[in-house]
């Protein structure tokens, strides 16, 4: 059985985020500020780590910094649970080392998905996509990375099409079929 940190100040969200890892086969440690998560994590790792952003005493960002810094802690994987949505909040958070990003209000059962599969990966072996999941200040900065949406989920970065002068209208009437192109 997975053990799971959480550090959550809103006692309605840190419930239910404990009702459903639990549902889930998870074993929960949950605190309400940073400070004691971090001092927690140092003396009994988790599997994952999960933390929000906004709280008393110690940021989710300053946590996950901490956590990195750590040898003891730095190979933890951590998600981050916010309300930040803003496209800057979300790849400072994976700047710092974040796995995840899920934005508050969230879906619970794409939460416990999101868990079981960070968790998955970590047992595999498997290390996060260097170039979609966690992507580089650098590539961000170049626009040529896919960068993450307030939903969490990546967006592909835009591409300019290139021009040419080859057109395709839909037939609208005439003896054409419906839907034939011409």
């Amino acid at each position: 059985m997975a053990t799971v940190l959480l550090a959550e100040d809103d006692a309605d969200i840190r419930l239910l985020v404990t009702l459903k890892l639990k549902q889930a086969g998870y074993q929960i440690r949950a605190f309400e500020d940073g400070l004691s998560a971090v001092a927690d994590a140092r003396e009994h790792p988790p599997d994952l780590a999960i933390l929000d952003i906004m709280m008393p005493g110690m940021t989710g960002l300053e946590v996950c910094r901490e956590l990195r810094r750590d040898p003891a802690t730095a190979k933890i994987p951590v998600i981050l649970l916010t309300a930040l949505a803003r496209e800057s909040d979300i790849t400072a958070g994976l700047a710092v080392g974040a796995d995840d990003y899920i934005v508050k209000p969230f879906s619970p059962r794409e939460f416990t998905a999101r868990v079981s599969a960070v968790l998955a990966r970590v047992q595999a072996g498997v290390p996060p996509p260097a170039d979609s999941a966690q992507p580089s200040l650098a590539s961000l900065a170049a626009g040529s990375a896919a960068t993450p949406t307030a939903a969490g989920r990546l967006r592909s970065p835009v591409i300019p099409a290139q021009s040419s002068n080859t057109s395709v209208t839909a037939a609208t009437d005439g003896p054409s079929s419906p839907g034939q192109l011409s």
